[in-house]
């Protein structure tokens, strides 16, 4: 059989993506099984202004490999895409283009920006979809969705207006967090708090009719122009006498009360706290309970109003703060400034300072829905995150803080919130701007121009992409979904407000369980952002590596933590992936009169060592696989598929059985055992083909023997060409699991390898044949070297002969012998008369021995430690003390050597 002599990673990566897409191998509906269960993910909705990144990269690639999986069991799978509208940031971004042609969103009005809008998506917006394709990603693109697509859309009406109509949608004047540069209000989730050193003012507020003056330490001096009191705590001793007098607010000589609040910390400052209920969040609840007026002295673009005097109106509010703080130094009111580090309120997406500010918006009352999701939690455990500590009380401890979220954003492109005004300002909140007409009885109505922030439409993604308002087949068949894979940061704006959202109107959780991925950090352990410079883009690394081997990257450190980015990490499995080319190189150039699926015939008992252990391993392997996938625990399973692959199959399998694969005469004992090694490679590539798609289906396309039989029961009736994604995930047969070839056949490889190392050690030619002793023969392991073993070991050590003795003293193997101990008490030893530098080997010999002696010491340390014994597993302790046991075994050996060496 012709196969290219290295891999093409790019080839292969084209043609079998376009394949699979063009024949619907990725849609639910090539399961023939009607009573096949069901396995669903929603994907989080990556930005249609974004490119694909390594977070991306990272969650993807587990959402296939769990998709993947669960088809190859049978499963219906549905892995629906889709992208999010982004208000802010497709509206930045088409802004910017406008200024390239010298025209704002105001020049063209908002009907013409929104076309405009669409135009860029329609041109521009679909990048990340073609990027997610380069992935592997197997999700079906017939039912891709975008969160402005009309049914969506609908949805989001209908729920605003449900929830408007019980009263849990309300439009009010409140304290909102306002971005100047974005000129739109954010929610609590859309502002990050960093830390920033600033100074601390002292200002003196004096008492009137009185000599005494109150100091008030804050961070924002500019803010002063709007306090209406002076806050207390009614336990402060040094105020008590204050509580109820007044103050003369110095620069606008307004008069203001002494206050008292529990809420003060009696520590901060000095005690005394100004109170500005229009621009602070603490200072608007503390006034809401004493009835303070609010006196609005910074606007929406942050410059001073005439509320602030007219020496500081149209001031930028830094200007301000320095002009505030020279007039209360020229009239001695400046106590003192200090340096003093505090938490800053930033925009999220632009950095802009936050102001906060009252404004009249639309807010969701949090009360019955985040209720709804605690019981739910409290009731069923639902949903289940992976890891759970400490995500789920994480989730929890937000759903019981919860405040009203503000809804509404002063942006053009997103869903326009479905409320209308006529003349009057009634306001008529319906579906459709016909339904609001009807309400009001008249035509003259004019939309509320707000749109709603882009997670309220994201809350609804898991049973909105399905069809909900209506009852449709795929909201009945595919919802509640499976999984939700995601990261921490959007546990609070997405994870909470779905359960939320499904429990409240179609009645059920909107997934079970909650995967939540660390973050892709640089190789330094920081953050990749653009401003830094640091960030790794995962199409170059798929250009370099190949999509594999980065896919096997990502998910073999996906253990729930941060993940440092390591090229050699990526490197290594790009290895890997050449090695599984060779080693399948080999067996198809060796596969004439093969087929898969033949070969392991008659009682296993009855078959060769190797062929009883490969078997088990096999077996063995798809078990711990298949659990760890279960678990999620996507590392474990990495981990047993590379040195399954690596280890037994290409480094020991393909040598045990070269000698029969590569006979020249055709016989069937060649057919047979070439039968067995293509059909234990096929087993394997169906095994990695979540993790690897690509490689595993270039290989296994050139398999002799496979066809439609080979497909899974539930794909055979499906119009589709033979594919590895659609044939059956393998399973373990506990039959098949055989722990006693299993140790016999680590006995062998043991002997070999530990005979290679010295062969190497010593430096002898490869041609160069050596003799082999093995004892002591009353030893119950040598009764496995029957005469097929021994032939292999004579072979793949390059030894005349292999002799079994009874005892191993020097007086039998010859004083000067090279030793090695191996495990269950049996020695290897190599006759050296001729072959080497004794002075040298007695060197190695003391080395080995140091080694062990190390390794012995901290292990009898570990054993005597009573905590450890006490708290590890009994398998565990007892797996320590017979490593120990054989050490001791070992070095024992080694003595003998050195003492047959000995000058």
């Amino acid at each position: 059989m012709e196969i290219p002599k290295t891999y093409d990673p790019r080839q292969a990566e084209e043609r079998h993506y376009v394949r699979w897409e063009a024949q619907g191998c990725f849609a639910p509906e090539v399961n023939q099984d009607p009573s096949a269960p069901v396995f669903t993910i929603s994907i989080p909705p990556p930005n249609i202004t974004g490119s694909l990144h390594m977070g991306h990269a990272l969650q993807h690639t587990l959402m296939d490999v769990l998709t993947r999986h669960r088809r190859m069991c049978g499963h219906r799978t549905l892995w629906l895409p889709g992208t999010d509208h982004a208000s802010i940031s497709t509206q930045l971004v088409v802004s910017r283009e406008l200024k390239k042609e010298r025209l704002t969103r105001h020049d063209l009005g908002r009907e013409k920006f929104v076309e405009r809008v669409w135009q860029w998506k329609a041109e521009s917006g679909g990048q990340i979809t073609k990027q997610m394709r380069r992935e592997g990603a197997s999700v079906d693109w017939s039912r891709e969705r975008f969160t402005m697509d009309e049914g969506l859309s609908r949805a989001v009406r209908e729920v605003f207006v449900r929830l408007y109509e019980e009263g849990s949608i309300y439009r009010g004047a409140r304290l909102i967090n306002w971005c100047p540069n974005d000129q739109t209000v954010l929610s609590d989730l859309e502002v990050e708090k960093t830390p920033q050193a600033g100074k601390l003012y002292y200002l003196q507020y004096p008492v009137k009719g009185s000599d005494r003056r109150v100091t008030v330490a804050t961070t924002r001096p500019e803010t002063m122009l709007g306090d209406t009191a002076v806050a207390v705590s009614p336990n402060d001793e040094r105020y008590r006498d204050l509580i109820g007098t007044t103050l003369i607010l110095p620069l606008v000589n307004r008069e203001i009360p002494i206050i008292a609040d529990e809420y003060v910390d009696p520590e901060f400052g000095t005690g005394a706290v100004k109170i500005t209920p229009a621009h602070d969040p603490n200072d608007y609840e503390m006034g809401a309970r004493h009835n303070l007026p609010q006196v609005i002295v910074i606007d929406q673009h942050a410059r001073m109003t005439e509320e602030a005097g007219a020496e500081f109106t149209g001031l930028d509010r830094y200007a301000a703060r320095e002009k505030v703080v020279q007039q209360f130094e020229a009239l001695g009111l400046l106590e003192k400034v200090v340096d003093y580090e505090f938490s800053i309120s930033k925009c999220e997406r632009c950095k802009t300072v936050i102001e906060p500010l009252i404004s009249t918006q639309w807010f969701c009352r949090m009360s019955e829905m985040p209720r709804l999701a605690l019981d739910l939690m409290n009731r069923e455990k639902k949903p289940q995150f992976y890891p759970e500590v400490p995500y789920e009380k994480v989730y929890t401890d937000w759903l019981e803080n919860l405040r009203d979220w503000t809804i509404s954003r002063q942006l053009w492109w997103g869903h326009q919130i479905p409320a209308w005004y006529d003349e009057a300002g009634n306001v008529y909140v319906a579906r459709s701007e016909e339904e609001a007409r009807s309400k009001a009885g008249t035509n003259a109505l004019t939309q509320d121009p707000d749109v709603l922030d882009t997670w309220f439409s994201s809350a609804l993604w898991p049973f909105s992409t399905l069809g909900w308002p209506e009852e449709t087949a795929d909201l009945e068949t595919f919802y509640p979904t499976s999984v939700l894979v995601t990261g921490r940061d959007i546990i609070f704006l997405w994870v909470s407000r779905m359960v939320m959202a499904g429990l409240k109107f179609v009645g059920a959780e909107p997934f079970q369980d909650v995967i939540i991925t660390g973050t892709v950090l640089d190789k330094h352990g920081q953050r990749m952002s653009k401003t830094k410079g640091n960030g790794v883009d995962p199409m170059d690394v798929f250009e370099k590596y190949g999509v594999d081997a980065t896919r096997l990257t990502l998910a073999g450190a996906s253990a729930g933590t941060d993940i440092r980015w390591n090229d050699n990490q990526v490197e290594s499995y790009r290895n890997f992936a050449n090695k599984i080319w060779n080693a399948a190189r080999f067996c198809l150039l060796n596969s004439e009169g093969a087929s898969v699926g033949r070969g392991f015939a008659g009682d296993p008992q009855d078959w060769a060592l190797h062929d009883r252990w490969i078997t088990s391993r096999l077996n063995r392997t798809a078990r711990d696989v298949g659990a760890a996938l279960d678990g999620y625990q996507f590392h474990e399973a990495v981990y047993a598929l590379y040195h399954f692959f690596w280890d037994d199959f290409c480094d020991w399998y393909i040598e045990l059985s070269k000698t029969d694969v590569t006979a020249v005469d055709a016989t069937s004992q060649r057919d047979a055992a070439r039968s067995r090694v293509i059909t234990v490679l096929e087993q394997a590539l169906r095994l990695l083909h979540p993790f690897m798609p690509f490689i595993t289906e270039e290989l296994w396309q050139r398999l002799p023997g496979i066809g439609a039989e080979s497909l899974h029961a539930a794909y055979r009736g499906a119009k589709v060409e033979p594919t590895v994604m659609l044939t059956a995930y393998p399973e373990a047969d506990a039959r098949l699991i055989d722990a006693r070839a299993e140790a016999e056949m680590q006995a062998v490889i043991e002997l070999i390898s530990r005979v290679r190392s010295i062969r190497s050690e010593l430096g002898l030619k490869p041609g160069e044949q050596i003799q082999l002793f093995v004892g002591p023969a009353n030893n119950g392991l040598t009764g496995l070297f029957d005469e097929s073993v021994t032939a292999q070991i004579k072979r793949l050590t390059r030894a005349a002969e292999v002799s079994f003795k009874s005892e191993m003293t020097a007086d039998v193997v010859g004083r000067a012998s090279a030793r090695a101990a191996l495990g269950g008490g049996l020695e290897v030893a190599v006759p050296l008369q001729g072959l080497i530098d004794f002075a040298q080997e007695r060197e190695r010999l003391r080395k080995e021995r140091g080694k062990l002696q190390d390794e012995a010491e901290k292990l009898e340390k570990q054993l005597a430690n009573p905590k450890f014994v006490d708290r590890a597993p009994a398998d565990k302790v007892n797996e320590l003390r017979q490593r120990l046991t054989d050490i001791e075994q070992r070095i024992k050996a080694l003595e003998q050597m050195l003492e047959a060496l000995a000058e």
